[in-house]
């Protein structure tokens, strides 16, 4: 009977340094392809590798930092500025917006570049990954002004998901706010945020889109926070939020506040 491989111990070295706060994976496996990194003395050229040991890495020949605690921000994203590091047409980005304060931080989720409202970042892409998922069961708030009169009908009709050229959307709650006028606002829950989600459905039942606030990802509210205001979450709240099981899977200091 042939014996079954063990798995290699410890974890991809993009992540180790990802972790670290260097740079994301994508940025770390191209620093491993130009030669930038070496482990117990060995220049890798790809970055499938695993290393059990952090201690035996050099990045441009000097040891990782320590792995930083895991932390969580809430951030009111204005409109007019893109959810990414980087822009190709050279629009401004969020991180164009943010403190020089802050460690290196990514987006949980984005919003568009019209859309505005709250935006969770964090220096720990475990929590990212995790937060983004669907399966998370976090909900996604949102008040939308629309132009047209909207029919309370149709926003119920969509509690049961619909279809748009193809996409298939989850559940969504969607409630009238108020008419005023030509214009309406409503409420929107939602687990997923696809794509533009809230402006395809929203154009499939034919009303226009003006104005997108996101108001809370999960627990996690907007508040009072003024645009461009970035205000730190305590760890003691992200650990409750998570709950212990999921929680102990994240380097949290042991912050006071």
């Amino acid at each position: 009977m042939m014996e079954t491989a063990s798995p290699p111990k410890g974890d991809r070295i993009a992540k180790i340094m990802a972790r670290a706060g260097l740079c994301s994976r994508r940025e770390a496996e191209r620093w491993i392809e130009a030669g930038r990194v070496s482990v117990a003395g060995k220049v890798l050229d790809s970055p499938a590798f695993n290393v059990a040991d952090p201690a035996t890495v050099l990045v441009d020949g000097k040891p990782l930092p320590a792995a930083a605690s895991t932390r969580l921000w809430r951030y009111h994203k204005p409109p007019g500025v893109v959810t990414t590091e980087r822009d190709p047409e050279g629009r401004p980005t969020v991180f164009d917006r943010l403190p020089s304060g802050l460690p290196r931080v990514m987006t949980i989720g984005r919003l568009d570049i019209a859309s505005e409202g709250l935006l969770l970042l964090t220096n720990d892409g475990a929590l990212k990954r995790h937060l983004e998922l669907p399966a998370t069961g976090w909900t996604r708030r949102y008040r939308v002004r629309v132009y047209g009169r909207v029919e309370a009908e149709k926003l119920a009709s969509l509690a049961g998901g619909i279809t748009v050229d193809g996409m298939r959307y989850g559940a969504i709650q969607a409630t009238l706010e108020r008419q005023e006028g030509a214009n309406a606002w409503i409420a929107i829950g939602l687990r997923e945020g696809k794509n533009r989600e809230i402006r395809k459905v929203m154009d499939r039942l034919g009303y226009s889109v003006n104005r997108l606030i996101r108001t809370a990802y999960g627990p996690f509210q907007l508040g009072g926070l003024r645009r461009n205001e970035v205000e730190e979450s305590p760890g003691k709240v992200v650990r409750d939020q998570l709950g212990k099981k999921l929680a102990a899977r994240f380097n949290f200091a042991n912050r006071r506040r």
